[in-house]
């Protein structure tokens, strides 16, 4: 049969390479009249052929065009599983009924779906809506601002193909369709971290520290998957807008009250290393009484602006980071936990509109950078020198801005109509006619399985090759 079928012999319809005990061979014509090798598992031929038909399958040249003519007849259920698409595959879902809704109402991403080759969705599932009104979305939703709600769900999408098995217990993060910047001031576009945790859940994290359980995986359509959350993601918010949530008050009225919010605010790809309250109030009288411009130097130790945002993934051992104050800071990894210089990494990765920050349990002084851990203390004795506040007092705390805790929507221009009554209402009207019905009669998850759309094929051509065995036997 030549040099091109003896290589194609060597791997299956997916280009994956295949073991002796697993090759077959059919023959069968081409257009052009040439015989070309048709490989398949032999498994997939044991379950469906006899052995009599089996030497016929490696002898008997069928024509090719008059096969698949009789297969799409024969068998539409094996095509349309090849080709359904993402309508189909959200009308499958019951449980998606009102993302279904949303999605399809903004006509221009719903369009632009359709069109992609690789693309991972990120679905809220029905609860997820339900709790919209008790979450910090609430206020966008309420206030019907559309251009808010379409930054949301332009954050649930994904470029590339991330099935739920490339998840590991080291957090990635990836990006987003969310690129507004207006929304977002994240070199690529904004992202969101996924980390598989023990018992092989998923979980996504986005801004304010939200947290999504994937419950579905890897639904498969024409052009990417959908993974099913039980949470809405939530895009990341600025500092000024993030602190409070964690308790770090008084890192952010030292920044409002040194002049640097704006910087912090909206600075390209900012990695913040941040002191927890209680580091303030170690030394707090001499941050009080210390110059504006000796507080803000002291700030600025803790900043980094870098053309790669500092997500932990990125702070490796022994890594130098150059601060906005002039100085480094060395990262160290020891004892299974993360150091900056000799402050002990509290949290990592939590998400900001414009990059990153991490809790630390102490201060940076600029003034000694070469300082280094200690793993063996839990926590180090502050470098800077004064006297401790009480626990009931945190410093610069009033500085901070009133009405920080929910969603920002102050930088946005809401010029539409969307919020949570008006699902369905979205501001393009293009491609209106592809609206998915919210009305379902099935949920599909595939048996909780984890399958990307190359593996979907790999099924699909299976089956194909077996269903030829059995037009074999009849004729």
């Amino acid at each position: 049969m030549g040099q091109d079928a003896n290589q194609a012999i060597e791997t299956d319809l997916s280009g994956r390479s295949l073991s002796a005990e697993q090759r077959v061979t059919a023959m069968v014509k081409s257009r052009s009249g040439a015989y070309r090798v048709v490989p398949a598992r032999s498994v997939i031929l044991k379950n469906f052929c006899s052995p009599s038909l089996l030497s016929l399958l490696r002898m008997q040249p069928i024509p090719f065009v008059l096969l698949l003519t009789y297969l799409s007849f024969a068998f539409p259920a094996l095509a349309q599983k090849e080709t359904r698409d993402l309508t189909q595959l959200l009308q499958s879902n019951k449980n998606l009924s009102q993302f279904t809704t949303l999605l399809t109402s903004y006509g221009d991403i719903y369009a632009n779906l359709s069109f992609q080759t690789d693309v991972t969705i990120l679905a809220p599932n029905d609860d997820a809506f339900n709790k919209i009104p008790y979450s910090s979305l609430g206020p966008a939703f309420e206030a019907n601002q559309s251009q808010i709600v379409r930054s949301i769900l332009q954050y649930h999408i994904l470029p590339g193909l991330h099935p739920a098995s490339a998840y590991n217990s080291s957090f990635s993060f990836d990006q987003t369709w969310l690129q507004d910047n207006t929304y977002t001031n994240v070199t690529g576009g904004q992202v969101v971290g996924g980390v598989q945790q023990a018992g092989d859940v998923n979980v996504f994290t986005s801004g304010l520290g939200t947290r999504s359980t994937l419950i579905i995986p890897d639904l498969p359509f024409i052009g990417g998957i959908v993974h099913v959350i039980d949470n809405f993601l939530i895009p990341p918010q600025n500092f000024i807008q993030t602190v409070p949530q964690f308790n770090l008050t008084a890192a952010g009225g030292a920044v409002e009250n040194t002049s640097l919010a704006d910087y912090t605010n909206s600075e390209q790809d900012l990695t913040i290393f941040v002191p927890q309250n209680a580091a303030f109030q170690a030394v707090g009288e001499s941050l009080q009484s210390m110059p504006s411009s000796q507080l803000q130097r002291l700030l600025n130790y803790h900043i980094v602006n870098s053309t790669a945002v500092g997500y932990s993934a990125n702070l490796l051992n022994g890594t130098i980071l150059h601060t906005r104050a002039g100085q480094n800071l060395t990262i160290t990894y020891a004892s299974n936990s993360l150091f900056v210089n000799q402050a002990r990494v509290l949290q990592q990765d939590l998400l900001l509109s414009n990059g990153v920050m991490h809790i630390i349990d102490n201060f940076l002084d600029p003034d000694a950078p070469s300082v280094t851990a200690n793993p063996e203390i839990p926590t180090a004795p502050p470098l800077l020198k004064g006297t401790s506040l009480s626990e009931n007092v945190v410093p610069f705390t009033s500085f901070l801005p009133t009405g920080v805790t929910s969603f920002d929507t102050s930088s946005a221009s809401p010029t539409g109509s969307f919020g949570a009554s008006d699902i369905g209402k979205g501001t393009s009207s293009s491609t209106s006619s592809r609206r998915a019905s919210s009305t379902s009669t099935s949920q599909e998850n595939n048996g909780g399985g984890r399958v990307n759309r190359k593996q979907t094929t790999i099924a699909v051509n299976s089956g194909l090759l077996g269903a030829l065995c059995w037009v074999i036997g009849v004729l």
